[in-house]
């Protein structure tokens, strides 16, 4: 917990929104806004939602600032595009060192390593990683399976969420 006694929880959208699925991320953290806007538990002060773009390493501080992290990205999980997976502490870790699909400024793993370096790792940390179909297409929507998946991948950041600040 912070230094101030709040249990506080960043979601990270990475993505880019004119390559297609590459954007996943980003509509996710869209349609996840408009769902929690009038919760007043999932909109709290203590969540942060912060759409980080295509990355940058000035969104480290952000990561350190933080108790808990879930970042949403599109992601090469070899399953048929629109599936959406969860992974948890080492298991993010391990998912980002086994996939490089990213058209990103700079690698999630990157950023997560300086934030490792710098010993600030938030206490909790999850990726909810969607399938793209393409990812090197221009286009400002999701494809078919993608855009099928961003409520399923919203409910997911919400279950860690609810599970992390105890809301029920």
């Amino acid at each position: 917990m912070s230094e101030s006694g709040t249990n506080r929880t960043l979601v990270l959208a990475i993505g880019n929104l004119l390559m297609t699925d590459e954007g996943a991320g980003i509509h996710t953290l869209n349609h996840l806004i408009a769902r929690n806007a009038d919760d007043p538990d999932l909109s709290a002060a203590t969540i942060e939602y912060i759409d980080g773009g295509t990355l940058s390493f000035t969104i480290a501080a952000h990561i350190e600032d933080a108790d808990n992290l879930v970042v949403i990205d599109a992601a090469e999980l070899n399953s048929e595009p629109g599936t959406v997976q969860v992974f948890e502490g080492e298991d993010m870790l391990n998912q980002l060192g086994s996939c490089r699909l990213s058209v990103h400024e700079i690698g999630l793993v990157d950023l997560m390593d300086i934030v490792r370096l710098n010993e600030r790792m938030p206490a909790r940390f999850a990726l909810v990683g969607i399938q793209p179909l393409t990812v090197a297409d221009w286009g400002d929507r999701p494809s078919e399976p993608v855009a099928a998946a961003i409520p399923r991948a919203s409910a997911a950041v919400n279950e860690l969420l609810r599970e992390w600040h105890r809301v029920h």
